[in-house]
Formats: C-alpha cells, sequence, structure tokens
C-alpha cells in the first residue's frame, strides 16, 4: 500500500532519510527527531572536501524528462524513483489531499497493466515498491535487481500516460484515505496539534494545509478531480528520473529513450508560484488537551528561510543551529533542561531545510513529573536568549560540523538514501551541484554566522504550541473540547 510522507530533516542532505519512517504528511506525536552524532571535533574538517553522490551524470530527455543517473556498484541492485514536481501545496484551492488520494489511485492500473498488475510484478521477482506525497513532491519508487531497471522503467512510463479510472475504483479509494486520516491523525493528539500548529504558523500559504487534506474536502475529490490533477502535472516534463545503483549512465539513457522517451507531453504545468507565508504580530499559541494524552509536550516553530528561499546565506547556519539547540544529548536544550535542570523528559529541536518556500524551525520538550508547559516554556525561552547573547563555543561548533557532516556521509551508504537526496533537493529549488558542495558550504559557517541567525530568526516571538491532558489544561484549552 502506498504511503505519504513528511519530510522534517535534521540537515539539508540528509533530508531523505526522514521518508524512510513511513510518516503520514502531517505531525507525528512525537514533536520531532533527536540523536545526533558526536564525534571529536577534530574530525570536522576531514568531511570538508566530501562530494555527495560519486560520479553522477544527469541529462535531458526530448519530452523534456530529467535524468539523473548515481552509479553504486557493491550489489547487482538498482533503486529506480521518478519525482513528480507537484504536491499538496500546489493543489487547487477546495481540493487539499488531491495530490495525495492521486498517489493511491496510481496503483489502480493501466489498460496493459490492470489493477495490481505493476505491484504484482516487483514482488514476484523480490523487489521493494513504495510511494509517498509531500508539500512540494511526490515520489514512486522500487528497489530491483538490475537486470530488471528496464521493465520498472516501462510499466512506471505507462502508468505515467496510461492511468485508468472508474468511480467503482476511486469511491472506496476515497474511503481508505478518510480512514488513513482517522487512524493517523484524528486517533492521534499530537498530530492534531501539528495539524493546528502549521495553520497558524503558515499563514496565508499552503503548507498551514495538511498533505493528506482536511476530512471534508477529502469527502468531496472525485475522478474527475484525480485526472485532472493527473494531466496537468504527470507529464514527463514535470518529472525527474533518478536511478542508482550497479548502472552505466549510457545504459539509463538508452533504456530511458526506450520508455519514458515515448511519452508525450500533455502539459506545461507552469511556475509554482504560491502567496508568501506572512509574519502576523503578536504572540500565537496552540494549547490542546485531550484526554488520549500521557505524555504532555511543548513545541515552539518560527517562520525561517529554506536553502531555495534563501537571500542571505542564513540557511547553513540554520542547519548547525539546529544541531547545537536541539541535536541529541549534547545540545543546549537537553543538557540545560533534561541534565542541569532536571524539568525536561526530552528536548531537542530540528530544521526543515529542504522546501520549496519559506520553512520552520522547531525546538520541543517533553515536562518531567511537576514541571508545568508554561514553565518549560519559560526555560526553552531563556536557553534561545541566552545563545543569542552569547554566541556559540568553537567546541560546539565544530561538533554540530561533525555531526551533520557525517550524517550525511554515512547515509550515502544506502543506495536507496542517495536517491532521495537529490529527489528532495532536486524538486525543491536546489541543484545538483548544491547538494554535492553542501559539506563545503557547512565547513564555512562560522560561530558567528550561527549567533546571527539565532538572533535574526529566533529572537521573533514563536507560535508556541501546548499538548497537555485536559486536567492539567486552562480554561481556554478546556473550552476547545
Amino acid at each position: 500500500m502506498p504511503q505519504t510522507a513528511s519530510v522534517l530533516p535534521r540537515v539539508f542532505l540528509a533530508a531523505a532519510l526522514a521518508l524512510t519512517t513511513g510518516a503520514t504528511g502531517v505531525a507525528a506525536s512525537s514533536p520531532g527527531p533527536a540523536g545526533g552524532i558526536t564525534l571529536e571535533a577534530a574530525d570536522a574538517a576531514a568531511f570538508a572536501d566530501i562530494k555527495i553522490g560519486g560520479d553522477i551524470e544527469s541529462f535531458r530527455l526530448d519530452n523534456g524528462l530529467e535524468v539523473v543517473v548515481i552509479p553504486d556498484r557493491r550489489a547487482p541492485v538498482v533503486t529506480h524513483m521518478v519525482w513528480y514536481k507537484v504536491g499538496a501545496a500546489d493543489e487547487p484551492a477546495g481540493m487539499s489531499g488531491v495530490a495525495h488520494f492521486l498517489e493511491h489511485l496510481m496503483f489502480k492500473g493501466t489498460t496493459n497493466n490492470p489493477d495490481g498488475a505493476f505491484s504484482k510484478r516487483v514482488a514476484a521477482i523480490g523487489g521493494q515498491e513504495n510511494a509517498f506525497t509531500s508539500n512540494d513532491y511526490t515520489a514512486y519508487f522500487q528497489r530491483v535487481a538490475k537486470e530488471h531497471l528496464g521493465e520498472m522503467m516501462a510499466l512506471e512510463a505507462d502508468r505515467m500516460e496510461n492511468l485508468i479510472l472508474t468511480d467503482a475504483v476511486v469511491a472506496p479509494e476515497r474511503d481508505v484515505v478518510l480512514e488513513e486520516r482517522r487512524m493517523r491523525v484524528e486517533n492521534d493528539p499530537g498530530a492534531m496539534l501539528g495539524e493546528t500548529l502549521d495553520a497558524v504558523l503558515y499563514v496565508n500559504h499552503p503548507y498551514g494545509t495538511p498533505v493528506i487534506g482536511w476530512p471534508s474536502e477529502i469527502s468531496a475529490l472525485s475522478k474527475d478531480n484525480a485526472i485532472a490533477f493527473y494531466d496537468r502535472f504527470y507529464t514527463p516534463n514535470n518529472a525527474i528520473l533518478i536511478v542508482a545503483g550497479d548502472v552505466e549512465a549510457g545504459e539509463v539513457r538508452r533504456l530511458a529513450e526506450e520508455t519514458y522517451g515515448k511519452v508525450a507531453q500533455r502539459a506545461d504545468p507552469g511556475e509554482r508560484n504560491r502567496p508568501a507565508a506572512q509574519r502576523v504580530p503578536g504572540a500565537l499559541e496552540v494549547d490542546l488537551a485531550d484526554p488520549r494524552v500521557n505524555q504532555p509536550n511543548l513545541r515552539k516553530a518560527w517562520l525561517v528561510p529554506s536553502y531555495a528561499t534563501d537571500t542571505a546565506d542564513d540557511a547553513p547556519a540554520l542547519d548547525i543551529l539546529a544541531e547545537i539547540l536541539g541535536g541529541g544529548s549534547t545540545s543546549r536544550l537537553y543538557r540545560s533542561l533534561v541534565i542541569d535542570q532536571g524539568i525536561a523528559s526530552s528536548a531537542g529541536g530540528w530544521y526543515q531545510s529542504s522546501t520549496l518556500d519559506d520553512s520552520r524551525f522547531m525546538v520541543y520538550a517533553v515536562p518531567s513529573d511537576g514541571t508545568s508547559l508554561e514553565d518549560l516554556s519559560g526555560a526553552t525561552r531563556a536557553v534561545i536568549d541566552t545563545l543569542i547573547a552569547e554566541g556559540v563555543s568553537a567546541a560546539e561548533l565544530e561538533r554540530a560540523k561533525t555531526g551533520l557532516l557525517s550524517s550525511a556521509l554515512y547515509a550515502q551508504d544506502s543506495q536507496s538514501s542517495l536517491a532521495r537526496m537529490f529527489g528532495v533537493a532536486l524538486t525543491t529549488g536546489s541543484t545538483i551541484e548544491e547538494v554535492r558542495d553542501w559539506p563545503r558550504v557547512i565547513s564555512a559557517v562560522t560561530a558567528e554566522d550561527v549567533r546571527k541567525a539565532a538572533e535574526t530568526y529566533l529572537a521573533l516571538l514563536p507560535v508556541t504550541a501546548y499538548l497537555r491532558a485536559p486536567e492539567d489544561a486552562g480554561p481556554a484549552a478546556t473550552a476547545n473540547q
């Protein structure tokens, strides 16, 4: 069964790793990833000259399909991925969830390969497959023995232009999506809080709408809605083919031309112009009390530039700031709130760096018994204010660089992670060379760059979100139940 995925990367190049968790495209109950890598500070410089991805080659077919080839010859296996430059943030008004809905429907078959034939063939040859939807992209992939690459290309090219949908197929799948939403969002108070936080943070921007969609709009989605979305966006000139594995670029080109090359352009999707997210004045709070909550938590989120929207070269510093402030047990938040003060059982933070538009920087904490969320919020703010006022140490800076760069380096040990790194980057406004050159960029960040980024963005009032049990709620939160 296809899955949707929300990419909540701790670092620019490790964005793809979040996809392996099978998240739902909405905030999960855990406020963010934790657990950074902590190597000796002196190790950081060793990563500076690394080029991500090895001997990558890329080219474009006559119909506009972009192709990226990432050789990895350690095993006779290939990862074949098709990325469409369309996601939930590109949906027409009133049709939230149609991108994810179409992802499900893409498995329903074509004239040449009826319902289930594609998946049955992947299973028969011992392969793996899946799909995922985010705000900015939708992707489909298979991992198979290399001799089956041409067949995967033929099957994927077939459903790029020959999808067959009927009301008899669409209606039950719509119910499946609604049940998925109930299970993963409405039955999870943490996910519900995440949806509300996003809606408050992304004022005037579609990132405030859940990837899976709002229930009333999912219920109204039709066959015609799905086909119209498919015809506009699922065209080769709006797609990227990434092949990683035991392959040669020349062979990939030949196979791609024989399969995808025969798919005609059906549309010109146009520029992805979206309204700019707005920062509104005043303190913004989300307070959710739910009887199902057994672990209260606090979240603070700021609107910040992504790598794609960064005009002041702040994104690399934000990557390092997230690591220093919230990246594991050596981070500022964990040391202060958990170890030194004992007022939290967990704390951390992350920066969602790989998005097409402005993104978010988030910190979180889980209170210890006897600590109120309000007190924890104040203590979290104090940690951030201290960092802004005093800056970061040389040891912290080097440790953060080492953690980020080693994470990116080790991620290359996974063929599928390599493919996902480039897929995420290319569909969110970055280039192959920017991905490859990222270690050098991170290595060049200074302590003052990090302090300045914290002052520029985190000194502003965040959206603060509280998740608590009803007995801990104030009148406002209780009234919302």
